[in-house]
């Protein structure tokens, strides 16, 4: 079995000079090996293929035959590591608490592993009759939510 540790190194090895991160890297125990990397700017095929091509050189098939695939981490996917919510300070996202509550708002800040969510809610102002739609500030730890995510808006 490919081992998965081995395979990390080798990607991180490639990641030295640029500005690309690895988000993820996945092995199966049919051997399948899913690598997904992310970029600031968005990630390229020809990055992806380079890649993929210096992982291969870096492993033996005659020693251990596998499937790889190379590619970028998605950008409607769930978070995975840290860069990814720093890449979307000013962005909007939605985050699943752990008890399956949906929050979306504006990422203002992120200190790993906690980072702060302005959200838009409605709240009883003293003085006003109705509720009031009172922008407040969230923090939540990476570790203690589901998920979170970019929220993609074609407006």
């Amino acid at each position: 079995m490919v081992d998965k540790e081995r395979v990390k190194k080798i990607v991180e090895e490639w990641l030295l000079d640029k500005e690309y991160f690895l988000v993820d890297v996945e092995v199966t125990t049919d051997d399948r090996i899913v690598v997904e990397i992310d970029h600031k700017e968005g990630v390229w095929i020809e990055d992806c293929a380079e890649l993929s091509r210096f992982i291969e050189a870096h492993l033996n098939r005659d020693e251990e035959d596998y499937e790889l695939e190379v590619g970028s981490a998605g950008l409607g996917q769930p978070f995975k590591v840290a860069q990814q919510y720093i890449n979307c300070i000013g962005e909007e996202v939605e985050v699943v608490t752990k008890d399956g509550k949906k929050l979306k708002g504006i990422l203002k800040n992120v200190e790993p592993p906690t980072f702060t969510v302005a959200v838009t809610e409605k709240q009883k102002v003293e003085g006003k009759k109705r509720p009031q739609l009172v922008e407040t500030m969230r923090d939540f730890n990476m570790n203690d939510v589901k998920q979170t995510r970019y929220v993609i808006n074609f407006k």
